[in-house]
């Protein structure tokens, strides 16, 4: 089944997600080798990734709303309204912390070619700071922020799935 319905998602809806998840926890090693683990060769493994993977997320999610978005009457109806809150700041999460990232990228200056793709050339002159300072101010709390929220999401699946009294959402998603 490629498309969602009111009982279960879809193909396309799950390789999303749990590829989304698998990137997502690329991500977190990357940052938390570059905070834990500084000019050693585990650093050197996981962030010269980040950026690219980043890139990536961020147009999955982009991809993903717009799948959500065009479905949304096909979908499994949400638990309850905390559920859908929930899920509505991860998917600002997942939007912005990348969009910030880009933001930084470009008022930087430096010229950003990932997967050899050349997005921004660079420039001459200064800096852009009003670009850079939202990022370097909020992008790795957001971050951090988002793996705390990540980590009651799994927790809440796992909850819904034990209770007799609750739907089983795992299965919906798995």
């Amino acid at each position: 089944m490629i498309g969602d319905n009111r009982e279960t998602y879809g193909t396309i809806s799950r390789l999303l997600h749990w590829g989304m998840a698998l990137l997502l926890g690329w991500q977190f090693l990357s940052a938390g080798s570059h905070l834990l683990f500084d000019d050693t060769a585990i650093e050197a493994f996981f962030w010269p990734t980040h950026k690219p993977v980043g890139l990536l997320l961020f147009v999955l999610i982009i991809l993903r709303a717009i799948w959500a978005l065009a479905h949304l009457r096909a979908r499994p109806p949400s638990v309850n309204r905390l559920a859908t809150a929930g899920h509505v700041v991860l998917y600002a999460l997942v939007t912005v912390i990348p969009a910030l990232a880009l933001l930084r990228q470009y008022g930087s200056g430096r010229s950003w070619e990932p997967l050899g793709l050349p997005l921004f050339p660079g420039f001459e002159g200064e800096k852009i700071e009003w670009m850079m300072a939202p990022a370097n101010l909020l992008h790795s709390w957001l971050g951090w922020t988002l793996l705390v929220l990540i980590i009651g999401h799994v927790f809440m699946a796992a909850w819904h799935r034990r209770r007799p009294d609750q739907p089983d959402v795992l299965k919906r998603m798995w």
